[in-house]
């Protein structure tokens, strides 16, 4: 085993060290709108392997001290890359720091422990579990290589009987848990693992679950090449972060998993998106902005980039929402596949949550297999986490934060297959979809053309091909 890991050492020394973000400006040619684009940045060549600091990647071993050791140190030396050869490398949930590259050799797998006292937040303003990688207000950090990053998020999900076959609820049902609501709904609770839980009910559990990778109030960020899977929930999340850059990486977790996010882009500016590929539980290539925050280094989201990517299943391929308070500006989203998608493009929000999006244009998407709308807008959007009960009459809503679609250019779609071509609706009484054009794109649907509230939403469609599908 030790012949192996030095063979493993060696032939990272004989590659460059040196982790530099690519250059990215022939992405940024003949664009709609001007869009700041992302800064290249540079780490140190200082390189180490996290065999040197006692890891041991027999999938046994927790290696959570000598990770977090590897980061630790480096980082007060400057910085460099962290190597993590082939091998399972099971840990808790790690913090990075300035100047730090965690790379991935192939067949490298960092295994995220079911141990759920692990990821305690001592803070106690802490609402939620620590994120597996998380950081916090550092710069210059990166996730390379061409490993996986396993979040073990069926330690943490619930599942919903609806979604899953009867094979699979025999395995869920195998594990332990508890069933609630009729045995409609499985948590994991009292695993037969052994591992004690953090809380005193399965649902105030649940509403606890972390992120797989969450930096916030961080700068440049490049996330390259690695296969992010089975988050507990969202899988890569940066909140109010500049310079962001997600190249080339997988993210996949079940189609049913509950709140599996693939990528979300939550109130940051400069970043970009591209020849990645998503196949999730929840939305797939994903804005979002929630309230303002003074503290924050960045609020909205502004000259974000997406482009090359392709989705499989997600809720939505491209989704803004359902937060969008402080705003989208300068948003490009281009060259993109979503087959098999629950939606194509997602416009998302409500009262409460709403704010104003401006200069978004959307070109040269193609779809297949849409489940519902291809391009949806609702504005009265709810969001009901498994476990909630049956609706029940609401208190009248302070009329804040209302949604505002506006200044949307979507054009030269081609969608073979969807319930619904066009759909919008917004608010008696408020203007939250209007100056929205879609062009010069064809969508073969089964159901309807188009399902708009024209009180409501002011969509103008312009040279599109609306064909029935006769099969």
């Amino acid at each position: 085993m030790k012949k192996l890991y030095f063979l493993s050492f060696m032939l990272v020394l004989m590659v460059s060290s040196g982790v530099k973000a690519a250059d990215y400006s022939r992405y940024y040619r003949d664009l709609p709108v001007q869009v700041k684009a992302v800064e290249p940045f540079a780490l140190p060549e200082t390189e180490s392997i996290i065999t040197d600091y006692g890891a041991v990647g027999d999938g046994v071993t927790l290696c959570t001290e000598a990770i977090q050791r590897a980061i630790d140190e480096l980082s007060a030396r400057g910085g460099g890359r962290i190597c993590f050869p082939k091998g399972v490398w099971l840990t808790g949930p790690i913090e990075m720091k300035s100047n730090i590259n965690i790379h991935l050799e192939r067949n490298a797998v960092i295994f995220f422990s079911p141990d759920k006292s692990l990821y305690v937040d001592s803070s106690p303003k802490a609402g939620r579990f620590l994120p597996c990688i998380r950081a916090n207000r550092v710069r210059n950090i990166s996730i390379t290589g061409h490993g996986t990053i396993d979040g073990n998020g069926v330690q943490w999900r619930p599942v919903k009987r609806s979604k899953v076959s009867d094979v699979e609820w025999k395995r869920f049902v195998a594990m332990g848990g508890v069933e609630r609501q009729n045995g409609s709904l499985w948590y994991p609770w009292e695993l037969k693992s052994g591992y004690p839980d953090m809380e005193a009910t399965p649902e105030k559990q649940e509403k606890r679950r972390n992120d797989l990778f969450r930096p916030v109030n961080c700068e440049n960020i490049l996330v390259e090449g690695v296969t992010f899977q089975n988050a507990p929930k969202f899988h890569v999340h940066p909140l109010n972060c500049r310079n962001v850059i997600v190249d080339g990486v997988t993210v996949r977790c079940p189609w049913n998993a509950q709140n599996g996010d693939a990528i979300d882009l939550s109130d940051c500016h400069q970043a970009i998106i591209v020849n990645s590929v998503v196949d999730a539980g929840d939305d797939g290539l994903c804005m979002k902005s929630g309230s303002y925050k003074e503290k924050a280094l960045v609020n909205g989201c502004e000259d974000i980039l997406i482009c090359d990517n392709t989705v499989y299943h997600a809720h939505g391929g491209f989704v803004i929402g359902s937060e969008d308070i402080c705003g989208m500006k300068r948003i490009v989203v281009r060259d993109c596949t979503f087959s098999g998608t629950d939606t194509g493009l997602r416009f998302k929000s409500a009262i409460g949550r709403g704010g104003k999006t401006e200069d978004l244009y959307i070109s040269s998407i193609v779809m297949t297999d849409i489940i519902s709308e291809a391009i949806v807008f609702e504005c009265t959007y709810a969001d009901r986490p498994a476990g909630s009960g049956p609706k029940t009459e609401e208190s009248p809503m302070e009329i804040v934060n209302v949604p505002e679609f506006m200044d949307i250019h979507i054009s030269d779609v081609v969608c073979r297959g969807c319930k619904t071509g066009v759909a919008a609706e917004g608010i008696a009484g408020f203007n939250c979809v209007h100056d929205v054009t879609v062009a010069n794109s064809t969508i073969v649907y089964t159901g309807k053309a188009s399902d708009i509230d024209e009180s409501t939403a002011k969509i103008n469609i312009l040279n599109v091909n609306f064909v029935k599908d006769r099969k």
